[in-house]
């Protein structure tokens, strides 16, 4: 199947998310986080991109970047490369880390652009993993207070003073933007047939199938979150695919 075409941006500027294949972790501590941002400064010089917001998740990487002398596609094979080669190194892998392409969308307007900032740097709030944007380590929120930074802050500041900008990123953003959606790994069946035995008790069809129609529809309901699919259901319990699906 072939890949849909990226929009392009008349304004050349882009909100762009990597993400770590099979959903892994691209920055296991402090040293990985601070080595990615390392090297979007020095790609930075060498590709002439202006980058307006960022935000390192665990798993994943938000980007507020324009084009300018490179090609976005260039952008990120270059920062990209550098960043597997060194991780790669440090925690003796090999292949590749990224998910297939980098996911982007463009930005034209100046309301989208304070939309997809606020977005970018409400990431770890949103994820519970601190109170306010300023407490996160890895992103760039703090940097609009800084004189010495590696975002292009005047841009932005043009739009809003700094007041504005700190009031504006206590307001709770509401887009998704390029939201993730999360998609669990499909389980074996060895792996599908152990949470059934677990959740149900019943180590074969036949026990199954004399338990009472009220607990089979509960255990269904509760396999169907465990991200076990509805035929290997249908194989390990009797239960019909049709019955499975409604739940």
């Amino acid at each position: 199947m072939p890949r849909n075409q990226r929009v392009k941006s008349e304004s050349g500027i882009y909100h762009v998310m990597l993400r770590g294949i099979n959903q892994q972790q691209i920055f296991q501590d402090v040293e990985d986080n601070k080595k990615f941002i390392e090297i979007l400064t020095k790609c930075k010089v060498v590709s002439g991109y202006q980058l307006f917001a960022y935000c390192l998740m665990g798993n994943h990487v938000h980007l507020l970047i324009k084009e300018e002398k490179e090609p976005l596609e260039r952008i990120f094979k270059r920062i990209g490369s550098r960043y597997v080669y060194w991780y790669n190194t440090k925690y003796q892998r090999v292949g590749h880390l990224f998910q297939d392409r980098y996911k982007s969308e463009p930005v034209e307007t100046d309301e989208y652009f304070l939309t997809v900032v606020r977005y970018i740097h409400q990431n770890p709030v949103k994820a519970g993993l601190v109170k306010q944007c300023g407490d996160y380590a890895f992103s760039s929120y703090n940097e609009y207070f800084e004189s010495i930074t590696i975002i292009d802050k005047d841009f932005l500041l043009k739009m809003v003073s700094l007041s504005e900008y700190r009031r504006y990123h206590k307001q709770e953003e509401q887009n998704s933007c390029l939201e993730i959606k999360e998609i669990k790994p499909r389980l074996t069946d060895e792996q599908a047939k152990n949470v059934v035995k677990k959740i149900s008790g019943c180590d074969n069809i036949e026990q199954f199938q004399k338990l009472p129609g009220d607990k089979q529809n509960e255990y269904v309901k509760r396999f169907r979150n465990k991200n076990i699919s509805i035929r290997q259901i249908s194989r390990l319990t009797g239960v019909s695919m049709g019955i499975v699906r409604k739940y």
